[in-house]
């Protein structure tokens, strides 16, 4: 059996205060799902708005505002084009080879694996390591390193790779609806744009975010 999952690259915060994180203790990866606790939620909104906090010096975009929350975010608010450091984790749990995004790998590309299979774009899965993915017929073959001569492969059907495809999907739009609710909560006078920021960075529609305040039953 084969699973794959969208995974954000993460490392310690370093004393990241501007609202609850999950602390880690080392680099590693954390999978985008629908199960994540809030704290892991504002983990994976912090990493992916630092991946995009650049200042904006002569590129046109306007400049950050005063406010320490808005400051950081401006670059996710701003760039023209996002990225979320990671990719996706392929593993066969038959034989228990994972093969893992390499550096400079982004889950903002997660879609040209569609392409990929189709021949109508590369699928690149990062470098340091140099893990390679590749048609043979039928089959697509992952390669977690390329610069080992005994590295361990992964061999799947491309219907298989389709129907992964299609869980990561699945799995991100859950992420995003989890997302957005915690952005309700924690970011609310920027909730909308968090969402739809998100949801560019993961190469995703937005999600809905609701603006709805919950009835409160009177008491009896």
């Amino acid at each position: 059996m084969f699973e794959m999952h969208p995974v954000l690259e993460v490392f310690p915060s370093e004393g990241f205060t501007l609202w609850p994180v999950a602390e880690f203790d080392d680099y590693g990866f954390l999978p985008l799902t629908g199960a994540l606790v809030p704290a892991e939620v504002g983990a994976a909104v912090m990493r992916i708005a630092a991946c995009n906090d650049v200042d904006p010096e002569g590129d046109g975009r306007p400049p950050r505002p005063g406010d320490p929350v808005g400051a950081f975010l401006h670059g996710l608010f701003t760039m023209d084009v996002l990225f979320a450091a990671g990719g996706l984790r392929v593993t066969d749990t038959a034989t228990g080879v994972t093969v893992l995004p390499g550096c400079c790998s982004g889950l903002e590309d997660w879609r040209d694996g569609f392409g990929f299979v189709d021949g109508s774009a590369p699928f690149d899965l990062g470098h340091d390591p140099g893990p390679l993915v590749e048609r043979c017929g039928d089959l697509i073959r992952l390669t977690a390193d390329t610069e080992a001569d005994d590295s361990p492969v992964i061999e799947l059907p491309v219907a298989e790779w389709r129907r992964l495809l299609a869980d990561v999907e699945r799995d991100l739009a859950d992420f995003l609806r989890l997302a957005a609710g915690w952005a309700g909560r924690h970011l609310p006078d920027h909730a909308a744009a968090v969402a739809a920021a998100l949801a560019r960075a993961l190469s995703m529609p937005a999600p809905v975010v609701s603006s709805e305040r919950p009835v409160v039953s009177p008491e009896r």
